[in-house]
């Protein structure tokens, strides 16, 4: 079974459904992959072997019976440490709740478990989803090259589904926690609209930043996901009534009557060399596969991107109000500094926020009338190092290009997909993205499997 981890999530349940190979030799294997290389990757928060193998050997009986429940049946995968899963520990890479367990599934677990997926355990992610780990915490280490950043907040979804320890995790994103992991790491990462998919029972970081989406390997792999988990919730009446597209059949269609955007002067500032080169062939090779590719102009991101620190911030504070101040003590610096500013926010500083990010949103929604996709980076510098990430509360040109590309599709609550496109001299990952307008996922999934059909990013995997 171990040439088996770094199969792709749909073809390993392909051959399950054939009857080929067996979902409970698949999770042993997986079970102990975890035990061997975890101790050094430090992805796990909590292992569930327990439930895993419960998990697998119903979705064994399932499958033999010819009950298959979908494309994921049987699928070992990962779940953000966000995510409630009942009567299990679930700590939102918190100190505070270390002892929690919640009462109920999220809407996103019971989905994927209906799904007939089988869960392997929690993956570490920094103290509540914010830019840090807790200091108790030791982060997640890059599985390419153990120097480099493994990326926020999704660190540990990031690294484990890279390194083979799951065949496709759950993240979410607030300003970039999806991307900078997927980009990290090496994987493709689906940001969906905001609504896109039920936000119950998933610890908040701030209400109208945060989108919960799959991490894989392939863009085939993460519609799959995206289609189980996708979908409204009573209990979240911000996830969307709309239909959910077949992503699957749709993905298959090319990038043939897609018009392509791309901003060569907002692309530009701060753009390394590793990135712009890497971003340069992606586009030569969307053209060979038929993409009309026009030069446009992106609105103004200025504003925008300033802003979304004290919207963070803001809700960060609603999110975190029972228990803080009155247990700070309990928070690390990182956390508290941002629920700090959140709350000596004025009402008209937020007011002032709030009506600039609606006018942005309106701008955007505007420009995707003329253009179905835009292409831009990740992140304007390739895979930081530890070292430089380190610097980051002070390095202000770091930091702004790290989030330029990001947090402003928070702000207005586009869906992106990350996939890789290169290698930097070190090894590590070099990754970009394409946005569309709402809704648009079935379109980045037609453009990421297309890319993917192409080029090879995607199966080059760390030697572990």
């Amino acid at each position: 079974m171990s040439e088996l981890h770094y199969m792709s999530l749909l073809d390993l349940t392909k051959r399950m459904h054939a009857g080929e190979i067996s979902p409970v030799e698949v999770t042993k294997a997986q079970l102990q992959r975890i035990e061997s290389l975890d101790p050094g990757l430090k992805s796990f928060a909590l292992v569930t072997p327990e439930l895993a193998l419960k998990q697998a050997k119903a979705a064994e009986a399932d499958i033999m019976r010819g009950d298959i429940k979908g494309p994921l049946h049987g699928a070992p995968i990962g779940l953000k440490d966000l995510c409630w899963t009942r009567g299990i520990t679930t700590t939102g890479g918190m100190t505070l709740y270390a002892d929690f367990k919640p009462p109920e599934d999220a809407a996103v677990t019971a989905k994927l478990e209906q799904a007939g997926t089988i869960c392997l355990g929690k993956l570490k992610n920094t103290e509540g989803a914010y830019t840090d780990h807790h200091p108790l915490v030791t982060p997640p280490v890059n599985p390419w090259n153990a120097e480099h950043w493994s990326g926020v907040s999704s660190s540990g979804s990031g690294v484990a589904t890279a390194a083979g320890l799951c065949f496709g995790s759950l993240g979410t994103d607030t300003g970039g926690s999806i991307r900078f992991p997927s980009a990290a790491n090496g994987l493709t990462g689906l940001k969906p609209t905001w609504g896109r998919v039920s936000r119950y029972g998933v610890f908040e970081l701030a209400a109208t930043l945060d989108h919960v989406g799959p991490m894989t390997r392939s863009a085939a792999d993460a519609a799959a996901m995206l289609s189980a988990i996708a979908g409204p919730d009573a209990k979240d009446p911000t996830a969307a009534q709309r239909p959910i597209p077949d992503y699957l059949s749709e993905m298959v269609k090319g990038l043939q009557g897609l018009k392509i955007g791309i901003d060569s002067a907002f692309n530009a500032p701060g753009l390394d060399h590793p990135t712009a080169a890497a971003l340069s062939s992606s586009v030569e090779v969307i053209k060979a596969l038929g993409g009309d590719i026009r030069e446009v102009a992106f609105p103004d991101i200025e504003a925008v991107l300033a802003d979304w620190l004290a919207a963070c911030a803001a809700e960060t504070a609603v999110a975190h109000e029972a228990t803080y101040p009155g247990r700070k003590e309990e928070y690390g610096p990182g956390l508290a500094g941002v629920i700090d500013v959140g709350r000596n926010l004025s009402a008209m500083e937020l007011q002032k926020v709030i009506l600039r990010r609606n006018d942005f949103r309106g701008r955007v929604a505007a420009f995707f009338q003329d253009v179905d996709l835009l292409i831009v980076p990740a992140q304007s510098i390739a895979s930081p190092t530890l070292d430089r990430i380190a610097t980051l509360s002070e390095d202000i040109p770091l930091m702004r290009g790290l989030m330029r590309f990001t947090s402003i599709f928070n702000m207005s609550g586009n869906p992106t997909i990350t996939l890789p496109c290169g290698f930097t001299e070190a090894g590590t990952p070099i990754a970009f993205q394409f946005v569309s307008d709402h809704w648009g996922e079935d379109k980045l999934f037609r453009a990421g499997y297309a890319f993917q059909q192409a080029t090879k990013w995607h199966l080059r995997h760390p030697a572990m």
